[in-house]
């Protein structure tokens, strides 16, 4: 048995990083991203360490636990199974993304940027490894501390309203959690000895109303974070007003944590009160697809409009969740994994692409395809892979998630596939009217306003953004090594939660169904 804490290592390497790059001496700018950059290097490293040792047939592995405030029972308890270590990766691997594709992000403010990029990566690390819903409950909350003040202090002149709109929303779904919280210290006390450990509180006989009561309260804090149609209002604020590279850790691993605790924390403490809600969410989710991709096709600012296609692709996550399939658990891990790589392609080269305009107005750009073919091609492929094309990875998981859909009702089926042709047209319409046509913008700004608006993506830039493009195509063809992580998680979950897939319909097929004959 391997003894060496390599989780509490791997949350605490961008922690201590984030405390360190504030005091760098201020001499070079630069030097802060480098650091940075650095630091989140090695975290990726510790993070492929993790996923090597892991064996997908193992369930929790490389399990920490030490008592924390035990009159409580509170622990200091981590761990790692397929759903967190596939989250786990992608965080550590976005992370170097976005400190080298958005290098500018926090050019008034480098250390500041950084660092509060290194401290939202180690909370989150530390989110998807808690074994303690306690400790889960504190790392859940004091992530809204770097996020708030990297929307807030990072970004466009609305940013200061749409980080104060964010932590409003997240504080009172945290405050709603904290009810729950306290509800399953009273619960576990009552059975013999408190516990806020998950492998305890799975165990416990909660009763039927204390456990729907109990399952609201972590619901409504992850359909938040996640974010679920109504709860979704703080999203295209906070993606219009915030720098594309904060986007990316908010989108694209912060919200993560909102679906990730629907599988954890609803389906692994409250099965019964889960299968109650199916069909209350599943509403809400269908809600969020359709809805999502409407608002997206109504949108000028392609920062707003990247982030509203989010709203439909949660959708699509929590759906694959609640119609409680393997097909549809398996999709939504996929889908997490995926939506993380081909959003965060697009925020990144959206990103590229306003720095060169000027303006983030879908209106006001136009034409820019044939000066900078190499960005149009990335931003095509980023954008085929958010409409789920065949051949890129979001594919395999919309697909998984709509068999799952369809198996669980037609209608919810008929009416989740109608966020593919949606999907379609908001990514081809906004190709098309800021690549295609006449150059619009650059003679009609100053040089100062939009230097290089003509010149292609630099070697950085490609850099940044490759791996992205990598494991799009990549897991498009070849998604095994995350169903394999993923499956034996979601398997193990329903379980749990007493469900099966229906066996498959045989025809009778007369004298030729003979045991010989037959199997």
């Amino acid at each position: 048995m391997n003894d060496f804490p390599w989780l509490t290592v791997l949350v605490a390497i961008p922690l201590v990083g984030a405390a360190v790059v504030p005091f760098l001496p201020r001499t070079s700018p630069a030097l802060a991203k480098q650091v940075g950059v650095a630091v989140s290097l090695v975290t990726l490293a510790v993070a492929v360490a993790v996923a090597l040792q892991f064996d997908v047939d193992g369930g929790m592995q490389l399990e920490e636990d030490h008592s924390w405030i035990e009159a409580f029972g509170v622990h200091y308890a981590l761990g790692v199974d397929g759903l967190g270590l596939l989250l786990i990766l992608l965080t550590a691997v976005l992370v170097p993304v976005v400190l080298v594709g958005a290098w500018h992000d926090g050019d008034a403010h480098p250390s500041s940027f950084v660092a509060w990029t290194l401290a939202l990566e180690g909370l989150s690390l530390a989110v998807f490894a808690a074994t303690d819903v306690f400790l889960f409950y504190v790392v859940f909350e004091a992530t809204l501390i770097p996020a708030y003040f990297l929307i807030g202090g990072f970004g466009r002149a609305g940013r200061s309203a749409a980080a104060l709109k964010f932590l409003m929303f997240q504080l009172a779904g945290g405050l709603v959690l904290l009810g729950s919280v306290i509800g399953l210290y009273v619960v576990s006390a009552d059975a013999g000895t408190p516990s806020y450990l998950l492998s305890d509180l799975a165990e416990l006989d909660i009763s039927t109303d204390a456990g729907r009561w109990l399952f609201a309260g972590f619901f409504i804090a992850f359909a938040v974070k996640a974010p679920l149609f109504p709860l979704h209002t703080w999203l295209a604020d906070t993606t219009e007003n915030a720098t594309p590279g904060t986007s990316i850790l908010l989108v694209c691993v912060l919200d993560k944590i909102g679906t990730f605790g629907m599988l954890r924390f609803c389906l692994g403490l409250f099965p019964e009160a889960s299968q109650w809600a199916t069909p209350l969410v599943v509403t809400l989710a269908l809600i969020s697809i359709v809805y999502g991709a409407l608002l997206a096709i109504g949108q000028d600012d392609v920062l707003r409009l990247i982030g509203l296609t989010s709203l439909s692709h949660f959708g699509f996550i929590t759906l694959g969740i609640f119609v409680f399939s393997s097909q549809g658990g398996s999709g939504s891990i996929l889908y997490m994994v995926n939506h993380g790589l081909g959003t965060a392609a697009l925020f990144l080269v959206a990103g590229y692409l306003i720095r060169r305009r000027g303006t983030t107005l879908i209106s006001e750009m136009g034409g820019i395809e044939k000066a900078t073919p190499l960005l149009a091609g990335l931003f095509l492929v980023a954008g085929l892979a958010t409409l789920s094309l065949p051949g890129l990875s979001p594919f395999i998981s919309e697909f998984l998630v709509i068999i799952a859909a369809f198996d669980y009702h037609w209608f919810v089926g008929a009416v989740a596939v109608t966020g593919i042709v949606l999907a379609a047209i908001y990514v081809l319409w906004t190709y098309q009217r800021i690549m295609t046509g006449p150059d619009t913008r650059p003679e009609a700004l100053p040089e100062d306003m939009a230097p290089g608006a003509r010149r292609d993506l630099g070697l950085r830039e490609v850099l940044a953004v490759a791996p992205l493009m990598v494991g799009l195509v990549l897991f498009g063809f070849y998604p095994a090594p995350l169903l394999d992580v993923s499956n034996p998680a979601i398997d193990s979950l329903l379980e749990h939660v007493g469900v099966s897939d229906d066996p498959p319909t045989v025809a009778d097929g007369g004298d030729h169904g003979t045991e010989e004959g037959g199997h």
